[in-house]
């Protein structure tokens, strides 16, 4: 096996199996040129069955000394392990040698959250007396009761909101799809934009189940959501650098303080990056429905008690 059959394989591995998307499948290849690279300037030209642990051990070393930072190095390492898993998993190899290759120690910042307070501050600043404002208030809850991607919120289609059982369908990273429960109040705002709002926009050729459009018709950009949330970020005198993304990580960050299990936290969330090395738990739906409705302070559940 040379390192082109065994790079073509690694690729089908990683788009069949993983279901990872271009951009992922392209960073760890990427990261397998540099083992590629590293393993044929040696004078015995390196064979993947042939690299052993000094020899990856010796192959950090030489990415460190290209001055490379921390962070990418320790991406460099979770691709080559995912390498190694699936020469493992596909019989190429008997012994995988990245096994015990340890990366650079990370600091890592946590991202900003916002209270629940802040939350109800920011929402109640919507002027809902237009259908923008509407707009901008129901996506604020969606995206707060179900921790979505802003990505995830302006690709939402009508076809996946299933609010009768209370739950919607989100198209990930790598078009994974998973259901999310729903929050009592992100439905109600959702019903009346669909219901009142929504059916009085003609919408463009192949929007039409979009579910939040602009006035033309059109899905709304990454770019408008950042800014309608800046706006009212500093209408409220919220002092926090906050982005979509401060509300899904909130989101998370509400459940799991009041008791949510980890588990189910992380399975609504899709969470995967190109650290992560498995898929996290796949947990019964109506469990999943039952840890929103329980914890989330604004589905409409019981709360735990608060000092």
């Amino acid at each position: 096996m040379d390192w082109q059959a065994a790079k073509k394989g690694f690729r089908s591995y990683l788009k069949l199996e993983r279901s990872l998307s271009p951009n992922s499948i392209q960073a760890y290849l990427g990261d397998l040129d540099k083992l590629i690279q590293f393993a044929d300037s040696k004078p015995s030209k390196l064979s993947p069955r042939a690299i052993k642990h000094k020899d990856l051990g010796e192959f950090i070393a030489w990415v460190n000394e290209l001055g490379m930072i921390p962070s990418t190095q320790a991406r460099i390492i979770s691709g080559i392990k995912a390498f190694y898993r699936y020469l493992l998993l596909d019989n190429q190899i008997t012994d995988d040698p990245s096994e015990l290759l340890e990366g650079p120690k990370l600091s890592r910042k946590l991202p900003d959250t916002l209270s629940l307070h802040d939350i109800d501050n920011l929402i109640a600043a919507v002027d809902v007396s237009t259908p923008e404002g509407m707009r901008n208030k129901t996506m604020i809850e969606v995206l707060y009761s179900c921790g979505l991607r802003v990505s995830e919120l302006i690709t939402l289609r009508i076809s996946n909101l299933y609010l009768e059982i209370n739950f919607i369908k989100i198209t990930g990273k790598g078009d994974k799809e998973r259901l999310v429960p729903i929050g009592s109040e992100a439905i109600k705002f959702l019903k009346i934009w669909l219901g009142e709002i929504r059916p009085h926009i003609p919408a463009q050729n192949g929007e039409e189940d979009i579910v939040f459009l602009n006035r033309r018709g059109k899905r709304l950009t990454r770019v408008y959501v950042f800014m309608m949330i800046k706006d009212l970020a500093a209408k409220v005198g919220l002092k926090k650098s906050i982005s979509p993304h401060t509300f899904r990580h909130s989101f998370a960050t509400h459940l799991v303080e009041r008791g949510a299990d980890l588990r189910a936290v992380q399975e609504m969330l899709g969470h995967e990056s190109i650290t992560t090395t498995e898929i996290y738990t796949h947990l019964d739906r109506e469990y999943l429905k039952s840890v929103i409705i329980s914890h989330h302070p604004r589905s409409g559940g019981k709360k735990k008690n608060e000092e």
